[in-house]
């Protein structure tokens, strides 16, 4: 231990703390995030948006309809040999993006 006053946290600061870290190394290192050729603010806003939407519906899917752990985004979604209702899938995008 290199702090002279170190403290151990609690377990759920630390278990909040490490989901926090693995969601921003997710949006930096696989959704690009840090890379934005964006002219304007208003088109760097919808890209930055559209990147936090796509991890969302990725980690909703893999709760909700796979029953998959939350981190797992790189796991192929349609899968041939897995058995998914692809209808919930549809009905589930479609009341996502509902105007």
């Amino acid at each position: 231990m290199n702090q002279v006053s170190y403290k151990p946290q609690p377990y759920i600061f630390r278990k909040s703390r490490k989901r926090i870290e693995t969601l921003f190394f997710q949006l930096c290192d696989q959704f690009l995030i840090r890379r934005n050729y964006a002219k304007t603010f208003e088109g760097f806003k919808t890209r930055v948006l559209a990147k936090i939407t796509a991890l969302t519906l990725v980690q909703y899917t893999n709760i909700f309809i796979f029953e998959r752990p939350l981190n797992n985004i790189k796991i192929n979604y349609f899968n041939l040999t897995q058995k998914v209702n692809y209808s919930i899938i549809k009905f589930t995008i479609k009341m996502l993006f509902k105007l």
